[in-house]
């Protein structure tokens, strides 16, 4: 079956246009109705006034909308896959696992550490080329935010909409995270793995250390990201919020990056522990080893050729067009006596 697709997608932001102009012909439209009410009475008007159409600029105003219409969509370039190749690349897996809890709220590393560490996810994708990335987010509990994939503009689509509130469950569990993105490689893919942690640290849930060894027994690689200061910082309520988190006796928590624990999960996953801080977080570095990492040839059905349809939505638009002009505003003076079997064709 063909792949359709717009090439120019872009141009679709035109139809914000529609709405509008609506609004200016109805608007119009009422203005009119009202400065010919002050004249008279609109029914002793219109017989004053026979050749007159209200319905046809109304006809004509709707062709003018799908001729528009047809030239956004010609604009957007619509095409049809007519061939489709096997390619075949060499690239790894990566999965990034990213700390959601309130203490990611902190301001220690501007503008939080939860938005320098999206920014930096970002900046890792648009470097990324042949490998596929997935997104795991976690607090007291893990979730799988975005399925492995190569689909880099979905990577960062999905990693725009997280918040701290994407996990119900507060609390850090840093080996309840590396369990799901163990799970969440692709199951046949026999390649080179490797999970990044981004977190604070403060680990209070389960045993990342042990869940660290495990991936590394199946020859996957944990790194991990301290995201923020070793003084730390309070946890601001609301965003911009001069109102801090604290705990029962009344006092600010202050959340702190664990070192110690993050280190310790890097060396049981083979991998390294990197601290972020305000001039960068780490992922460049952590790149160049993905980039040292094993290759694996990876095949994938991907359409190389593509016809244009544009020309269709064209002859479209060139034929609505064509029909506006033909109609007039006005009725037709000799059109309208005339009589077809006794029947007085009067024009709408």
């Amino acid at each position: 079956m063909d792949s359709f697709r717009f090439a120019h997608p872009e141009y679709f932001y035109i139809f914000l246009v529609l709405p509008a102009l609506v609004f200016l012909f109805l608007f119009n439209r009422i203005l009119r109705a009202r400065k010919l009410k002050s004249f008279g009475e609109l029914e002793l008007l219109e017989q004053l006034m026979p050749n007159i159409s209200t319905g046809r600029p109304v006809v004509k105003f709707i062709l003018w909308l799908l001729a528009i219409t047809c030239l956004i969509t010609a604009l957007a370039q619509p095409q049809f896959g007519s061939k489709l190749t096997l390619t075949k690349r060499k690239g790894v897996e990566l999965i990034i696992a990213l700390d959601v809890s309130n203490s990611m709220k902190a301001q220690d590393i501007k503008p939080n550490r939860l938005e320098r560490a999206k920014r930096a996810i970002a900046k890792l994708t648009d470097r990324l080329k042949n490998d596929k990335i997935g997104l795991v987010v976690f607090a007291g509990q893990a979730y799988v935010q975005l399925p492995i994939t190569a689909d880099y503009s979905s990577a960062k689509l999905f990693l725009e909409s997280i918040t701290t509130d994407v996990v119900p469950v507060q609390g850090t569990a840093i080996g309840a995270s590396i369990e799901m993105a163990m799970k969440s490689f692709s199951p046949n893919f026999e390649g080179s793995k490797a999970i990044i942690i981004i977190t604070d640290g403060e680990n209070h849930e389960d045993d990342a250390v042990g869940m660290a060894k495990k991936a590394k027994e199946k020859g996957i690689v944990v790194h991990t990201i301290g995201m923020g200061l070793p003084q730390g910082a309070p946890i601001p309520l609301t965003e911009g919020s001069s109102d801090f988190l604290k705990d029962k006796t009344g006092s600010i928590v202050v959340t702190k990056l664990d070192e110690p624990m993050l280190t310790q999960i890097a060396e049981a996953g083979d991998g390294s522990y990197i601290r972020a801080n305000n001039a960068e977080v780490g992922l460049n570095n952590l790149f160049n080893e993905i980039e040292k990492m094993q290759k694996t040839e990876m095949e994938s059905r991907e359409y190389s050729e593509y016809n244009d349809q544009f020309g269709v939505f064209l002859a479209f638009a060139f034929f609505l067009i064509l029909a506006d002009l033909l109609i007039l505003d006005r009725k037709n003076k000799w059109l309208k006596n005339f009589r077809l079997f006794g029947i007085n064709k009067l024009e709408s």
